[in-house]
Parts: structure tokens; C-alpha cells; sequence
């Protein structure tokens, strides 16, 4: 069984995030059509599925969560831009590296610093718990 990363939004949503390029591979391809994927504009991110039709909160917590595993984040501690996507309009040509993937439409979602700094912090105090 493959096992990805796991976050549950305050609607009871539940997400699923890769942990490597190989892991992000096997979460795209597990995908239904019409789920929805999210990741960073830079690459070295997971790709994380939110199903379908997700509400807008849904969307903003699962941008956060794709962000706090991200290198960009990382790196920089500044505020991210998430590119989410449907797997329909995604395609992996043979000859593609591992974890990347060709996106034909897409929409960008702006994830603010200070989002992704409270989200930290809860998890913090859900580990002293």
C-alpha cells in the first residue's frame, strides 16, 4: 500500500501530499479525472490531491499544506504561489523525469506567509498533544 502524507481541512476534507518525486508519481496516477491537484509554481513540492469539488476553504488549507513541505518555502519563508490543476488536464510523456508532469490548464492560488506560519505552529502544538 502506498502511503502519502495526510491532512484533514476543518470540513473534515481529507488531502493526500507526496513525499518524493517517486511518491508524487504514484498519487497523480492514482488520481480520479476529475480530482483536484495542487502544486508550487517552483518545482520541489508534493503534488496534493483535494478530490473534487472543493470548497474554497478546502482549497486555501490544502494550498498551505502543499506550501509547507515545498523547497520554495524552505528556501525563502515568503509568500508561495500554488498552481492547481484537475488530472484530466495533466500527462506524463515517457520520457519524463520522475515527478514531473505536463499541465495544460491551470489556476493559481496565492498562499500568504503568514498562513502558512499559523499552520506550522498548530502542528507544533498538535505534536505536544
Amino acid at each position: 500500500m502506498v502511503h502519502f502524507r495526510e491532512y484533514i481541512t476543518a470540513s473534515g476534507l481529507r488531502v493526500f501530499g507526496g513525499k518524493n518525486a517517486e511518491n508524487n508519481d504514484e498519487l497523480v496516477f492514482a488520481a480520479n479525472a476529475k480530482d483536484f491537484l495542487l502544486h508550487t509554481s517552483e518545482p520541489g513540492s508534493p503534488f496534493v490531491n483535494i478530490k473534487e469539488n472543493p470548497s474554497k476553504q478546502d482549497i486555501k488549507e490544502a494550498a498551505v499544506f502543499c506550501v509547507k513541505y515545498s523547497q520554495d518555502w524552505r528556501g525563502n519563508k515568503r509568500d508561495v504561489v500554488v498552481n492547481m490543476f484537475k488530472r484530466s488536464d495533466m500527462n506524463k510523456p515517457v520520457r519524463m523525469k520522475v515527478g514531473s508532469w505536463e499541465v495544460k490548464r491551470q489556476k493559481k492560488v496565492k498562499v500568504k506567509a503568514v498562513d502558512i506560519l499559523k499552520f506550522e505552529k498548530m502542528l507544533r502544538e498538535e505534536d505536544k498533544n
